[in-house]
């Protein structure tokens, strides 16, 4: 047996028969482990019981379809059993005395279809009586497919556009990125008489480098008018960047190789353009990739804010001006995962809700025990799913959302909102209107007072200069 580090796995050919994608799929396995963190948690979770099966009580798709596959602990053990076989030595061992398992093509078949049938939303974890991230074995099954060549045609296309494209998913140029501010500028004049209100450009020096979801420019304009109008009403100090405007970021869902790549882009146009943090538009996945910003760029990387972080921030300290007139229409929330299951963001969306609604309600669960929208681990960009995505991943959360009667569905993740409009169209939900936190601030920012508090200071600090002028 050639040493090839710590994980080395064992394979005897005339025996065991392994052929050349397993191989490969066996070499990717051991050089993440010898490279990345993952092995001591799978050296853990092969000594503890992995079918239980008490995770699938929790499982949005377990409930609908209720298939062994579907059973979260049934799906990790399939990786598990790779990792016990070719990467412990009582597997070693066992293959060399007894025979025993062996790695086929059809067997990364089966884990290949497993893996994407979950959405790694890691609502499972907190149901599992020995703590096993049956998420986290998904993302790390998913990479080590996609290092064979397996990994869903958007999620590539996408990530390979954004790479050595022009540098973001939706393939938008800098010349449109600016037609679009440029026309939202205009709506901000059209609709609420104000010229003054700006989506800024490659300013040097700014507090904050502006990272939204791509597709928030061609899809979401009210929610980057609503990013506006709060960093206008409270003098924020921010910029978009045009060497990087993205902050998409599919590698989370496939591959840490891309992901890492993708974050050190982020921070790199964050230095070049001085910055000093991170804000991240109304997305899940972008935010909770961005938080890896330390890990992969070091402890001197920018600081990184989500914007409803910076939103809560300033209306709680009173800079944001609001109407007398909130929203009447009952409003609910859909915690997206990627911010909510950690814990990270709950409370900061419901109590801008709070102060800006009349009939705020929850979906029961919620918060950190929220259903995912059912598009999430990137599924959500495979069209071609879109039946399964909506039918039996979407079933429970359609049901959640219909039992809120609610007009206004609010979701601050931009793959969130293509889902949950998708679920609403075919699930018979079309008196729901999906949008984002943003743009219902938007609704009740009064930009009167914000103006008149503006021309106060102003005039304030142009009187103290003047005295101090007369008093030289």
């Amino acid at each position: 047996m050639g040493k090839k580090g710590k994980y080395s796995f064992y394979v005897e050919d005339k025996a065991l028969e392994v052929t050349e994608r397993p191989r490969r799929f066996l070499e990717a396995f051991a050089a993440v482990l010898e490279h990345s963190n993952y092995g001591l948690p799978l050296e853990v979770y092969t000594r503890l019981s992995t079918k239980c099966s008490r995770c699938a009580a929790s499982c949005q798709l377990y409930q609908t379809t209720g298939e062994d596959r579907d059973i979260p602990c049934h799906r990790s053990e399939l990786l598990l059993k790779i990792f016990r076989r070719y990467f412990t030595k009582s597997g070693l061992l066992k293959a060399r005395v007894f025979g025993g398992f062996t790695l086929t093509d059809e067997y990364l078949d089966e884990l290949g279809e497993a893996v994407y049938r979950c959405t790694a939303c890691r609502r499972c974890k907190s149901t599992c009586p020995m703590g096993i991230d049956h998420g986290l074995v998904t993302h790390l099954a998913r990479w080590l497919l996609s290092e064979i060549d397996v990994v869903p045609k958007a999620l590539l296309v996408a990530t390979r556009v954004q790479l050595e494209g022009v540098g973001n998913t939706s393939a938008i140029p800098v010349p449109a990125l600016k037609d679009t501010c440029e026309f939202l500028e205009e709506e901000f004049q059209d609709i609420y008489n104000r010229d003054d209100i700006k989506f800024p450009m490659d300013v040097e020096g700014a507090e904050y480098v502006f990272f939204p979801a791509v597709s928030d420019y061609l899809l979401e304009p009210d929610t980057l008018m609503g990013n506006a109008a709060v960093m206008h009403v409270t003098g924020g100090s921010w910029t978009i960047g045009t060497g990087n405007y993205d902050g998409i970021n599919y590698g989370l869902f496939y591959s840490d190789r891309m992901m890492e790549r993708i974050v050190k882009n982020v921070v790199a146009e964050v230095r070049r353009l001085g910055g000093k943090k991170i804000l991240v538009g109304e997305c899940g996945h972008a935010t909770r990739s961005a938080w890896f910003a330390s890990t992969f760029c070091g402890p001197d990387a920018p600081e990184v804010v989500n914007c409803l972080q910076y939103a809560w921030d300033q209306l709680r300290a009173g800079n944001i001006p609001l109407k007398e007139e909130r929203i009447e229409e009952r409003v609910t929330y859909h915690d997206p995962c990627n911010i909510a299951r950690a814990g990270r963001i709950t409370e900061e969306p419901r109590e801008i809700l709070n102060a800006i609604c009349t009939d705020f309600v929850e979906m029961t669960p919620n918060r950190t025990e929220n259903y995912c929208c059912g598009g999430g681990g990137g599924t959500v960009s495979i069209d071609e799913i879109r039946a399964f995505r909506t039918g039996l991943m979407g079933k429970r959360k359609a049901e959640q959302i219909r039992a809120t009667g609610a007009k206004y569905l609010v979701s601050p993740c931009a793959n969130c909102k293509k889902q949950l409009k998708e679920v609403c169209e075919d699930n018979g939900l079309d008196e729901v209107e999906v949008v984002g936190l943003h743009d219902l601030l938007l609704k009740v920012i009064d930009f009167d007072i914000g103006r008149s508090a503006t021309d106060s200071k102003d005039a304030q600090a142009h009187a103290a200069k003047t005295e101090e002028g007369e008093g030289t």
